[in-house]
């Protein structure tokens, strides 16, 4: 057993968890002396000012289990009789003010480029360098400001703000490098004190001159802004609004616009018929889906991580209660703040069938709980109804269908029997191949066609 020290060792430490948040949980037991954050590791060491404050706080947190925003974090005593200088320069988060910023970027479901984070920071002060590059801990990104200040500010002001609605959090400390090194001016690198650099070595690709600076994007998702990631930064800083005005002003009842749990449990599933991209059909009418998780120790439980708290909320709001597959689903929020990525989840963060990469107010607007009517977009322009009822009429009596064109594009509204119906035939063949396209199918809020 280890011996009683004033150091405690946090383990569990998302980086959901800022540095207040575990303040606020031992603090009761007596005063903090140092805090030392330890990202890389998801831990965190706190130095209480005695010994039998430390006591007090492993003794109680014994019996109760401590959690933070929904995730638990497992406390002991660490193998540090103090926290020295040196362990605070070796492992802490970066809390000597610098210059220069290390951010990395979490649940990243657009891509993020130099003009993109010169546009968030440089409100804060003049941006003279930025360098960006993938590691372990994910995309990351060095900002270099002209003043101390300027850092410290945007730190300050940015930590743990979402770049795009829901999404692309920025986690921030302090390097401790003293200058940035950049030598061309392009989507990954810029030296902002230097518009005349070259974009590239001379003949050599962006792609091979990352790879031969150590800033390595093997996947090369980063190098191009894709047209579906949104065109103002920091939607996020004015979430609730934006969301009300995408319902007209007013948000549906039951709805309050302010959850932050993501993560949702999905229960009284048929395991027969059931899998992730089934789930995903459903649940991404309500938003982004990060991932899915099946639980092999109850078949008919899985877990949905939906790209922000108020898309969860749409989800469980609209869905508990649907009938699917005979079944009866039970839909809420899951006490896991996010799915861990393995071998058993299947990730969606970077899929193109995510429905609010684009037009995220309209598809807002069209949230509603199944019915029994439903819209495919993205038709061929040689289809045909009975080609439609063709598709479909396995998963229920169809009582009618429309074929119409909107925009020169193909699409058609389809009534089944009943709700349950409907739902089936959007899980199973949204995103099917039709005539050689590849069909988009919601819910409509008609009433008839």
């Amino acid at each position: 057993m280890t011996e009683p020290s004033k150091v405690i060792h946090v383990r569990n430490v998302g980086h959901e968890i800022s540095e207040n948040d575990l303040l606020q949980l031992f603090q009761p037991f007596g005063s903090i002396t140092k805090l030392v954050m330890l990202r890389a590791k998801n831990q965190a060491l706190i130095q209480m000012q005695d010994i039998p404050s430390a006591i007090s706080v492993l003794q109680f947190y014994a019996n109760v289990q401590p959690s933070i925003r929904g995730r638990n974090v497992y406390v002991q005593f660490s193998s540090h009789q103090e926290l020295t200088t040196v362990d605070q320069n070796t492992h802490s988060r970066g809390d000597e003010p610098n210059r220069i910023l290390l951010v990395t970027i979490h649940q990243m479901l657009y891509p993020i480029t130099v003009d993109v984070l010169h546009q968030v920071f440089s409100p804060h002060g003049f941006v003279e360098k930025i360098v960006t590059f993938q590691k372990s801990a994910g995309f990351q990104a060095l900002i270099q400001y002209q003043s101390r200040s300027n850092a410290v500010t945007a730190r300050d002001l940015l930590q743990g703000r979402n770049i795009y609605d829901g999404c692309c959090q920025l986690d921030i400390q302090f390097s401790n490098l003293d200058e940035l090194q950049v030598n061309y001016n392009n989507e990954r690198t810029r030296d902002f004190t230097n518009p005349s650099l070259p974009a590239e070595p001379k003949g050599r690709s962006s792609q091979q001159q990352q790879q031969q600076s150590g800033y390595v994007d093997p996947s090369g998702m980063y190098a191009l802004q894709t047209a579906g990631a949104p065109a103002v930064a920091f939607s996020q800083m004015v979430n609730h609004a934006a969301i009300a005005a995408a319902f007209g002003g007013v948000l549906p009842p039951g709805i309050s616009g302010m959850n932050d749990r993501c993560t949702i449990l999905a229960s009284n599933l048929n395991p027969d018929r059931i899998d992730e991209d089934k789930l995903f059909n459903l649940f991404s009418l309500y938003g982004n889906i990060v991932r899915i998780k099946l639980l092999r120790s109850k078949p008919d439980h899985a877990l949905v991580q939906m790209g922000d708290g108020f898309q969860a909320e749409l989800a469980v709001h609209f869905l508990k209660g649907a009938m699917l597959f005979g079944k009866c689903l039970d839909v809420n929020f899951s006490k896991y703040p996010n799915i861990t990525a393995g071998a058993d989840t299947h990730e969606y963060a970077n899929s193109n069938l995510n429905r609010f990469n684009r037009n995220a107010a309209k598809n807002y607007r069209y949230c509603c709980s199944p019915t029994k009517l439903i819209h495919l977009s993205t038709l061929p322009q040689d289809i045909t109804e009975e080609d439609i009822m063709s598709h479909l009429e396995e998963h229920g009596p169809i009582v009618s269908t429309k074929l119409f064109e909107t925009n020169g594009k193909k699409q058609a509204l389809v009534m089944f029997d009943t709700e349950e119906q409907a739902t089936e035939a959007l899980v199973c063949k949204h995103a099917s191949s039709l005539g050689g396209s590849i069909i988009r199918i919601s819910f409509s809020q008609s009433q008839a066609i």
